[in-house]
């Protein structure tokens, strides 16, 4: 494992315990699926569409409430993730709710699973932001199926911009490079996050046999809510904090 990859181990084995109250909120029944942290539907976005009958990788899969809902929509999912202590939440949530799917521990950059083994590889704040993204999308494209699906949420490129490691929330003007961007370091928890400018996500995709399909960049409805302090209600409506990407192996 390499030193990235032990040091997000270790800042989300800290934290997984703060995530524990909104994971069982999101596992039970009546949930739907959504995506980022405004909670925007799936039905709405239409990123992954129909997943019965399909072989699904969650790539950073947290404490697996996406993988929660897309097992109960017929898919036969797998979650993978690199923390213990999120895979012991989603362990106890699958047994408090009864819903069975493997789970792995694994660094997202080493996955130890078959070639070509899934329809759809995925992830919400997953992978495409906590494994560098060259590695990512390798082991994407390895464990994808000829025709499969990669879709990505992450924090958005015009947000890296205004949002200094060290501030608390994302003010309105451009305080960071976009030129260069690429590995910080969080020194609050001790993580490392990855961020890409959108022409370099586009050729690293290309690089590797990916066609892009869409990049969604999300703006909450009005009225949204957040549990979250780093970006406002009136900024992401001003601004897009995420962006889903979608591509396709050819």
């Amino acid at each position: 494992m390499i030193d990235d990859a032990r040091r997000n181990r270790k800042a989300w084995d800290r934290l997984s315990n703060d995530f524990a109250v909104s994971g069982r909120r999101n596992w039970q029944q009546n949930a739907s699926a959504h995506w980022g942290i405004w909670h925007v539907e799936e039905r709405e976005l239409q990123v992954l569409g129909d997943v019965s009958g399909k072989d699904v990788l969650e790539h950073g899969c947290g404490n697996a409430y996406f993988s929660s809902w897309l097992a109960r929509r017929g898919a036969r999912v797998v979650g993978l993730d690199n923390s213990p202590g999120q895979l012991a939440h989603a362990r106890a949530f699958q047994r408090e709710f009864g819903v069975e799917f493997p789970l792995v521990l694994a660094d997202g950059a080493q996955v130890p699973l078959a070639n070509e083994s899934f329809d759809i590889v995925f992830n919400e704040y997953g992978a495409a932001l906590w494994v560098e993204p060259e590695r990512m999308v390798a082991e994407a494209v390895r464990l994808l199926r000829p025709g499969g699906l990669l879709a990505f949420l992450t924090n958005s490129a015009i947000i890296q911009l205004c949002w200094p490691m060290e501030a608390e929330s994302a003010g309105t003007s451009l305080v960071c490079d976009y030129f260069g961007m690429h590995r910080s370091h969080n020194p609050a928890d001790g993580s490392v996050e990855f961020h890409l400018p959108h022409g370099e996500w586009i050729r690293l995709l290309r690089r590797y046999g990916f066609v892009v399909e869409d990049l969604i960049e999300i703006r909450p409805p009005e009225g949204a809510t957040s549990g979250w302090k780093f970006v406002s209600l009136e900024w992401a409506r001003r601004w897009p904090c995420e962006e889903i990407w979608k591509a396709r192996k050819l």
